[in-house]
């Protein structure tokens, strides 16, 4: 009897490690390392072109030998013959010049009137200021003018005065 029982124990050993072989899982095929490769350099991005652009607008009845305004005012004497726009512009890069219309259109508001209208083909370069201006040698007409300062045909300031 000792010999059936070693007998079933080494069978059901057996067939144990057989049921176990049998249901052992699959093992998929482990993927080759990844090649680490250096990143592709990011694209340079394309220079961006300069641009003109006004900064400021000063009106008054006179300017300097730098075109500046003396003394800015936004009230005018009728005596006053002449009013000037004295327009501050710039450049995106100081280095770059860049070409464009500047231009200047006067208004007598209480009329809807176009008083003067005058534009200048313009090289601009870093800062510089450029001046408009309106001239009536017997005095202007009281009331409440405008003038819009335009850049490639786009209005980009307005300054609003009075004559009284």
């Amino acid at each position: 009897m000792k010999l059936n029982r070693l007998h079933m124990a080494m069978l059901a050993a057996v067939l144990g490690s057989a049921a176990l072989v049998g249901c052992k899982k699959k093992e998929e095929p482990v993927p080759p390392p990844a090649v680490e490769t250096a990143p592709a350099p990011a694209p340079t991005p394309a220079p961006m072109a300069a641009t003109a652009m006004v900064n400021s607008v000063d009106l008054g009845n006179a300017v300097g030998a730098d075109m500046r305004v003396s003394a800015p005012m936004t009230t005018f004497s009728p005596k006053d013959a002449n009013i000037y726009a004295a327009v501050s512009t710039g450049t995106s890069d100081p280095a770059a010049s860049v070409t464009g219309k500047l231009g200047a259109k006067w208004t007598h508001v209480d009329s809807n009137q176009t008083v003067h209208e005058e534009s200048k083909d313009m090289t601009f370069a870093g800062d510089g200021v450029t001046d408009f201006q309106i001239s009536k040698p017997d005095g202007w007409p009281t009331g409440k003018y405008k003038v819009e300062v335009s850049l490639d045909g786009a209005v980009v300031q307005t300054r609003e005065f009075e004559v009284k």
